[in-house]
């Protein structure tokens, strides 16, 4: 009789183990498959434009508020700070794109000066975030 009890209590356990490995998987493919999307930090109100296309990926963004501060990064950062962040981030990811994304309401002088900092940092290509005319 203890033989047959201890036997059918063997029997009722489960192996936990695969489906330990299958979640570590699967959350591994998910991060790596992740897109993750980067914000300049400040919420802007984009300026619309006939010829506004989409741009995939944008690694670098710079946002420019209403009020003339400028972020990276989620950052408030000076305008004469902009070379050097934009210099360590192009150093950490030189294929990497910049987009400015300026508010409707900034002044323009602040966003030339950024631009003229993006330049100075070695930069060539950089874009001004726009939305889409409806």
């Amino acid at each position: 009789m203890r033989r047959q009890r201890a036997s059918i209590e063997d029997e009722g356990g489960v192996d936990i183990t695969p489906m330990i490995d299958v979640v570590f998987i699967m959350l591994i493919f998910f991060i790596v498959t992740a897109s993750f999307i980067k914000e300049s930090g400040v919420e802007i109100k984009r300026p619309p434009a006939v010829t506004a296309t989409p741009k995939v990926r944008a690694s670098i963004l710079v946002g420019i508020d209403e009020s003339g501060q400028v972020w990276v990064d989620k950052r408030p950062i000076d305008v004469r700070a902009v070379r050097s962040t934009i210099e360590r981030l192009r150093a950490e990811n030189p294929e990497g794109s910049i987009v400015v994304q300026a508010d409707t309401n900034s002044k323009s002088e602040v966003l030339v000066k950024v631009m003229d900092a993006i330049k100075q940092a070695g930069v060539d290509e950089c874009s001004i975030s726009a939305r889409p005319v409806d």
